[in-house]
């Protein structure tokens, strides 16, 4: 029988009709966090958030990971339930039929979508999942703040289901929940509305009637307000009827449609060939839906850059929803962004809607503020939509927008507008690219899908070239379409020509060329704005800093923030994160086209600068012992950030990872060659700690490209001997020894001997996990005696652990804690808490090869808490191994697998060999369990 997932009242779980012991609170919690996002990946720093908000323990991600594996032990017991790790976190795989809130979620959807009579029933089945107050047994932040959406969720339902129930005479059964729910909720007009009915229809007018009075004089003294219209529409009705019985149908909640006036249906047609969009279909609908069980109006904002397909998204949603809207559809381009002409005026907008109402010419007032206001009376008892398309700004929307509830207001516009958010309740909702399957089917539909899946390869290049933007894809799918002959790889051909890319979405009128659609919006900006909208063309990366694109643009960080800023509300940048920003491809050919070659040059020094200086700072933060490169000046206007604390460096390096690798081949291309190769040193510990053995070879392979290239001896060194060690762990031991030969004799070249001594360890190191016992210890005690003959005290302290490890490793476990207890003793002296993390885990070795346990879990347990307070995975694992091995020696079983588990997540993807041993251990562990 499959597992039952329950959060919806107590948070629990059964199997077979028993209950599954979930663990203790915290853990419940860690569960629920993954289950409100079923099948969905969740990050590791979404669950710290959720269950700890901002008041973490210490260790928190050991805490987490601690709870994830003993989460996954009870998974492994349950049938089709599964706790996997992917690239982006975790996620728990679960049927969403199993987990009662993806019941009810789904079965309430499915009510709203299908035919009165079967709704009922769909309500009523969804209202069934509930068993109390949903995570009745959990709290933190996020939980407390989920909690209450679900109750309002729930509330939106239950409302729901009363207006069907009411309109098909069930208020006998309704009386009773009503009046419990109006006596919470005392302020909510829509169910005292519905109380309000279901008395009526019950035969208690008075009731009824006396129910009214009691909401208006509560809504008088305590808010100052009169009932809704439409409340108050239902009172005049009940006062018509007179002395009645039973009405035999329902009685409205709002008026009827005011049928003395025209209804007006000024939709454009609905968008051919609409694809994707599902989750911002769902979040207007939900925006519409919550705004209804609140009784206000709805006001949703749709925004994004020009030809992203904000239009046809409204006309999708309003053309699949018209029935919602009986008394009419109202529509306005507003120009707001417009090749010709000027943004539409209010009073001219005004008189247009007054118009479509009904109003003659020359019968509405002259004043804008007497026009909207008689608009505003004449949709109040209406149930319309009203799309105000290609807005300016919130100045012009404002006065164009209804008062009443029962109106449900689109606005589409390239600009945001955080004032409607704010001052009247709108959703702003952004609108990305196509997703690349989204891309491509939007092209198959357009050309036909036989056309595209004979040139699978040209298509998908088209996909990327037209980085998602919804109207480069229609222009090159017209051209395809109308030029048989034109082949999709000549026109993907086109599209590998950066500098020409726009060329090939150039329409034929200013409305269907992308590159005048994105002019209109670069017209609105500021000269200053402008300026930053150019320079952010020429960087490379995924996303930019607020401070990097200070220094890309030589001016001061609040300067920078402000013209940022500006860039996002024009929709020109996208906002991913707090101080980060991004533009999709083509907006940034588009910039790129606009900036001058001078103005590039100056730009890139700067930018180039901003990131070596700083990834310089961090590098020597993470690692304080680490020899320091010797950098020129940063140039004037950049200002390096400030990193004092490894914490803070690690998550700088962490957020800009990807940024700094695509600025190393930057520099590269564009002939900074000593920033190349000195951003590639920058990274080297931070990539070797996480295990980004890959990106690393990438990098020092750049790297030495620009070294030989520049004929620079330091950076050539550098390079061998870093890309050596990316090689190793790769699995290519063959071509990561003559790097190192090659460095070591580079810097003897240069009279170099700490240099020449480091790279002898990491030749001592390799030739260690080869097996190689006696020639590791060979090079360790001539890097030792070359770091002593500097007076190198820091390397002297690593090639005596080195020298240590390899006597425990040849089984001299007495000579390898005497040196390494020399070295601990020098790196303690130095400060090196890094380096004695080494000597802990290398005497805990020894220790537990003489048998002497206990001694060895403390060593190792020191060097444990260096490690993850140095957020160093992979040594951490190392030790992690080592703890397991020691623990199976003690005869502790469970403590051993528990050790590995935790080794084999700190390794993660990146280290396939070491992986594989862990993996052999446990399963070793595993067959000795089960044969006893």
């Amino acid at each position: 029988m499959a597992v039952e997932f329950r959060l919806l009242g107590a948070v629990a779980a059964e199997s077979a009709g028993q209950p599954v012991n979930l663990g203790h609170a915290r853990q419940r919690a860690v569960l629920v966090a993954l289950l409100v996002d079923a099948n969905i990946a969740v990050s590791v720093d979404q669950l710290v958030d959720r269950v700890w908000a901002e008041n973490p323990p210490a260790r928190v991600r050991d805490s987490l990971y601690g709870y994830l594996s003993r989460l996954r032990r009870v998974f492994a017991a349950l049938p089709d339930v599964a706790l996997d790790r992917r690239s982006a976190g975790y996620v728990l795989s679960v049927d969403p039929a199993r987990v009662d809130l993806l019941r009810f979620r789904s079965l309430a959807r499915r009510a709203r979508a299908v035919t009165e009579e079967r709704a009922l029933s769909l309500f009523d089945e969804a209202l069934d999942q509930w068993q109390g107050d949903a995570l009745a047994d959990l709290t933190s932040p996020w939980l407390d703040e989920l909690r209450e959406r679900l109750h309002q969720e729930r509330l939106g339902a239950e409302l729901d289901r009363n207006d069907l129930a009411l309109r098909h005479g069930q208020h006998a059964r309704l009386l009773p929940e009503l009046l419990t729910s109006a006596a919470e909720h005392p302020f909510d007009e829509r169910i005292i509305g519905q109380l309000i009915l279901a008395l009526y229809q019950s035969g208690r007018r008075a009731d009824a009637l006396a129910c009214y009075e009691r909401a208006r004089r509560l809504l008088a003294d305590e808010l100052g307000t009169d009932p809704s219209p439409g409340l108050q529409a239902l009172h005049q009705q009940m006062m018509a009827a007179g002395a009645i019985g039973p009405v035999a149908g329902p009685a409205p909640a709002a008026p009827p449609p005011v049928t003395a006036l025209p209804i007006p249906r000024q939709l454009p047609a609905a968008p051919p060939l609409f694809v994707g969009r599902s989750r911002e279909l769902a979040e207007i609908s939900s925006t519409v839906d919550q705004a209804g069980a609140q009784g206000r109006m709805a006001i949703t904002v749709i925004g994004g850059s020009g030809g992203i397909g904000k239009t046809w998204l409204a006309l999708r949603w309003a053309h699949d929803h018209l029935s919602r809207f009986p008394d009419g559809q109202l529509y306005l381009n507003l120009r707001g962004f417009d090749p010709v002409g000027r943004p539409t005026a209010t009073g001219a907008a005004l008189n247009a809607m007054l118009a479509a109402l009904g109003v003659p010419p020359g019968m509405a007032p002259a004043e804008t503020d007497a026009q909207a206001a008689l608009f505003r009376s004449l949709v109040s008892n209406r149930r319309m939509l009203v799309l105000l398309d290609n807005a300016q700004d919130a100045d012009q929307v404002r006065p164009l927008l209804p008062g009443s509830p029962h109106c449900t207001v689109i606005i589409t516009s390239r600009q945001q507008m955080p004032g409607l958010v704010t001052t009247e309740g709108a959703r702003h909702l952004a609108v990305d690219l196509l997703s690349p399957d989204e891309a491509r089917h939007l092209l198959a539909v357009r050309i036909g899908e036989e056309r595209a899946a004979a040139n699978g390869d040209a298509l998908a290049a088209i996909v990327t070239a037209a980085a998602g933007l919804p109207l480069a894809l229609a222009v090159v799918a017209a051209r395809a379409g109308m030029s048989p002959a034109v082949t999709l790889r000549a026109l993907a051909d086109d599209l590998a020509a950066d500098r020409d890319r726009l060329n090939v979405f150039a329409g034929n009128d200013q409305v269907s060329d992308v590159r005048a659609v994105f002019s209109w919006s670069y017209r609105t900006l500021s000269p200053p704005a402008a300026r930053m909208f150019r320079l952010l063309g020429l960087p490379t990366g995924p996303d930019i800093a607020t401070a990097a694109a200070a220094s890309l643009a030589g001016i001061p960080l609040p300067e920078a923030r402000g013209l940022l800023d500006e860039l996002a509300r024009a929709h020109l940048v996208t906002m991913t994160s707090r101080d980060r920003f991004t533009m999709h491809d083509l907006l940034r050919a588009y910039a790129d086209e606009l900036v001058g070659d001078a103005e590039a040059r100056a730009a890139l020094s700067r930018m180039f600068d901003h990131y070596l200086h700083t990834a310089h700072a961090a590098a020597l933060v993470i690692e304080p012992h680490r020899e320091a490169l010797n950098l020129a000046p940063a140039a004037p206007g950049v200002v390096p950030e400030g990193l004092a604390a490894a914490g803070q460096a690690r998550r700088w390096l962490t957020t800009e990872r990807p940024v700094l690798l695509a600025a190393i081949d930057h520099a590269f291309r564009a002939g900074c060659d000593g920033h190349a190769w000195r951003l590639a040193w920058t990274l080297t510990t931070f990539l070797s700690r996480g295990s980004h053995w890959s990106e690393l070879a990438t990098a020092q392979q750049v790297a030495l490209d620009a070294a030989t290239r520049a004929g620079d001896l330091l950076g050539q060194a550098h390079a061998h001997r870093d890309r050596a060690l990316a090689r190793n762990q790769l699995g290519h031991r063959t071509d990561a020894v003559p790097d190192l030969k090659r460095a070591a004799a580079l810097f003897g070249e240069l009279g170099d001997l700490p240099g020449q001594a480091h790279t002898l360890l990491t030749l001592g190191w390799i030739c260690e996990r080869h097996g190689q016992q006696q020639d590791a210890l060979r090079y360790d005690q001539q890097a030792l005696a070359m770091f002593q003959t500097a007076g190198h005290e820091v390397g002297q302290a690593k090639a005596l652990n080195a020298v240590g490890w390899d006597h425990a490793q040849l089984g001299d476990h007495e000579q390898a804690i005497h040196y390494c207890e020399q070295a601990l003793e020098l790196h303690d002296r130095l400060g090196n808490a890094t380096g004695a993390a080494r000597a802990w885990d290398s005497l805990g070795y020894a220790h537990s090869r003489l048998g002497q346990h206990q001694q060895a879990l403390a060593s190792f347990q020191r060097a444990l808490g260096i490690y993850r307070d140095a957020g160093d995975h992979y040594t951490e694992a190392e030790t992690l191994t080592h703890v397991g091995d020691t623990y199976r020696a003690l005869g502790d079983h469970g403590a051993a697998e528990e050790a590995w588990r935790q080794a084999l997540e700190r390794y993660g993807d990146g280290n396939p060999t070491e992986t594989d041993e862990v993996l052999a251990r446990l399963q070793q562990l595993l067959s000795v369990g089960m044969s006893r």
